[in-house]
């Protein structure tokens, strides 16, 4: 399809770009991001930055006064980009920091709706995302590298002579782009993720993903630490009762959610909810295959292929995620607590409802993905 001429200036010019050619991926995001306060929680439009440290860590998150802070919703497009990053790489192919898509691609992947207010809704999206300005000291080294970075560096509709989009193309900034292609710095996620509504619904899902994990203990935090970790602007009696609503709900994928007290403390452990076990195969046939055919068929086999994208074995858990959390956090045993760093009991005024309806974004309906042969079993 068409795409408009790429000026010299920009930096598309010298960058080679990374054709999405379906979509599909398992949803994968990025450990540096999952723990940490990048985004805003609230839907309302927030200009207060966001000043975290904790240890050596160090976040600063600025907003324009125009557009205000990326959200947490804003980021699903982030973690859509490094899920088609990862699972190129995993085949093989050829990345770059240059993505060529279309919307419908993007919004179909992350549940959205597909409609023309959708679709501009993911402009507004992109429009954050890159007036945001971000310094951090996580993968600096000793070094603080006092530069800033956007979430995306650049965009752009590609449109036709006759002014018929296309499709999208950006460019991701290296921090970002470095995090993914080191696969030791993704974790999976459930695509359920994407139907959570609430903003600290969604922040506590990534940070249920990266500390508990699999861990039978699961994690344990005390509600100041939380609190602090977010990010969020309401204050902290606010915080703690809706916690406290989040817990009578239980709606994160794949955790559950327990309150424990110790004196006057309020904590919250996040434990993982065992995956069920498969009911067991009849001693004669095959399992979920075909009867007639033989291993590794396309069409057909004697036995069940594997997922060829997966970055992990299935049948072997994953290491305690405890390694990249010793700034913050303790040990996930019973007993110890994530209790972090003191902090006010009030934190700044409210700046909107963390539990607001999800914004859909969306594409025009004639954006339709070309999608190429299917390279194996999934």
């Amino acid at each position: 399809m068409p795409y408009p001429h790429r000026l010299s200036g920009s930096e598309r010019a010298g960058l080679s770009p990374f054709i999405i050619a379906t979509g599909d991926a398992s949803p994968r995001d990025q450990r540096d991001l999952m723990e940490r306060p990048f985004f805003s929680l609230a839907k309302s439009l927030r200009t207060k930055p966001i000043l975290y440290e904790a240890g050596d860590v160090r976040v600063e998150v600025f907003a324009s006064a125009e557009h205000g802070m990326a959200t947490v919703w804003d980021a699903d497009v982030l973690i859509w980009a490094g899920s088609q990053i990862v699972e190129a790489e995993t085949l093989g192919l050829k990345t770059s920091r240059f993505l060529r898509f279309t919307p419908y691609q993007l919004l179909n992947a992350i549940g959205r709706q597909t409609g023309q207010r959708e679709y501009k809704l993911l402009k507004g999206a992109l429009v954050r995302l890159q007036s945001t300005s971000i310094r951090t000291t996580i993968r600096q080294g000793d070094h603080w590298r006092r530069h800033q970075f956007s979430w995306i560096n650049e965009w752009e509709e590609c449109v036709t002579r006759d002014g018929r989009v296309e499709g999208m193309e950006c460019v991701l900034p290296d921090w970002f782009y470095r995090g993914v292609v080191d696969r030791s710095l993704v974790l999976t996620i459930d695509p359920a993720y994407f139907r959570l509504t609430g903003g600290i619904e969604r922040w506590l899902y990534r940070v249920a993903r990266k500390h508990a994990g699999h861990q039978r203990h699961g994690w344990l935090f005390d509600f100041l630490h939380l609190h602090k970790k977010s990010g969020s602007l309401v204050r902290f009696s606010d915080f703690a009762l809706q916690l406290r609503r989040i817990v009578a709900r239980q709606p994160i994928p794949c955790y559950r959610l327990v309150i424990e007290r110790e004196g006057r403390m309020e904590m919250l452990r996040i434990l993982p909810i065992p995956a069920p076990v498969d009911k067991g195969v009849d001693a004669v046939g095959t399992s979920h295959a075909s009867p007639v055919g033989i291993s590794h068929a396309g069409v057909s086999g004697l036995r069940t292929h594997k997922p060829q994208l997966s970055l992990w074995p299935e049948d072997a858990i994953s290491a305690a995620n405890i390694d990249s959390n010793r700034a913050s956090n303790f040990s996930s045993a019973p007993r110890l607590v994530d209790r972090g760093p003191k902090t006010p009991r009030r934190a700044a005024s409210l700046d909107g409802s963390d539990t607001a309806d999800s914004p859909p974004f969306s594409s025009s309906p004639s954006f339709r993905p070309t999608r190429l042969p299917s390279r194996g079993a999934r």
